[in-house]
């Protein structure tokens, strides 16, 4: 199953997946103060699907830039995430978000993946939300 969330929500949307083994979201391009809306609204919606056995992985394969508007973004997602039991993975992070991640501190804070998770082709496309 993959949620929008709709474009109001912070401009670009960005797919959450619900897997089997995990809730993915796959951010793209360059996540700045314009776009960390939409990432801040996707994890939203990632952590309401997340459990101690689902947890949220940041599909990074795809994201080219990423500033200080999206660490603080996901460093808010992980204390949601913590509080909930489950945790923030981040899978294929590039040189740059890795060197920002250390640069600050927040790498350890992050179970980082090496490969993003596989996309689930059976899964459905919510374009504006799941059915209720």
């Amino acid at each position: 199953m993959v949620e929008r969330p709709s474009p109001e929500a912070g401009g670009n949307a960005i797919a959450v997946e619900v897997l089997d083994h995990a809730v993915a979201i796959r951010p793209s391009g360059e996540i700045d103060i314009e776009t960390a809306p939409a990432l801040r609204s996707a994890l939203a919606q990632a952590l309401a699907h997340a459990s101690p056995a689902k947890p949220v992985t940041v599909d990074c394969s795809r994201v080219s830039f990423c500033d200080s508007s999206a660490l603080n973004a996901l460093l808010a997602a992980r204390l949601t995430a913590q509080e909930a039991g489950t945790v923030v993975r981040l899978a294929a992070p590039n040189h740059q978000l890795q060197r920002l991640l250390e640069m600050t501190g927040a790498l350890p804070l992050f179970p980082v993946d090496h490969d993003p998770p596989p996309a689930d082709r059976s899964s459905k496309e919510y374009p504006h939300g799941l059915p209720r």
